[in-house]
């Protein structure tokens, strides 16, 4: 069950987390977060790996084609010096980032901001990826959201890699990934 939050509920700034496999949803519910706190006239920044350029430069796009206005940056720091006075900031595709974006995630916060965070929380090979397990430990709020396994229509919770790298990151869509269950991730059934 998930609890909106609102500002008055709490004094100071914390940090939600949307975190799942390729194709949950993770960026569509970041999205609908950020437009709801425009709605409450609340300011918002919103940031992106500078690397995610899969389907716009300065957008963060969902699957579905939904995009906001967002600010791609090359380091974790950077979103410190940008988002100064933002009431609501939010950060897509975590697990690019670098090990210093949980400080920085809390470092806003701690400023009074409200810090919206989306990412995959495990890689292709289903270990936790980047630092997403740092910054699911700090946060005060977790939505796990799934896809639908592509081989057998469960829920999905893992991001199955169809094309052949050893890579950890390989920007990709629907030609190099595929949302799995446990079981049929564990089979490595293509």
């Amino acid at each position: 069950m998930f609890v909106e939050v609102h500002a008055t509920n709490l004094k100071a700034g914390w940090v939600e987390v949307i975190c799942g496999s390729m194709f949950s949803g993770k960026t569509e519910e970041l999205i609908r977060r950020l437009r709801r706190a425009q709605i409450a006239l609340q300011s918002i920044d919103l940031f992106k790996p500078s690397i995610d350029n899969r389907y716009h430069e300065e957008e963060v796009v969902s699957h579905s084609g939904n995009s906001i206005p967002s600010r791609p940056v090359t380091s974790s720091q950077q979103i410190l010096l940008y988002a100064s006075g933002a009431k609501v900031v939010g950060i897509d595709e975590a697990q690019f980032f670098d090990a210093e974006l949980p400080i920085v995630i809390q470092q806003l916060a701690n400023r009074g901001s409200r810090v919206i965070v989306a990412g995959l929380d495990m890689d292709y090979t289903g270990k936790p990826f980047g630092p997403m397990p740092a910054i699911l430990a700090q946060a005060e709020f977790i939505t796990k959201v799934h896809a639908i396994c592509q081989k057998c229509g469960s829920l999905a919770n893992y991001s199955y890699r169809k094309v052949p790298s050893k890579n950890q990151i390989v920007l990709g869509e629907k030609e190099s990934y595929e949302p799995r269950c446990r079981v049929c991730f564990s089979s490595g059934d293509k």
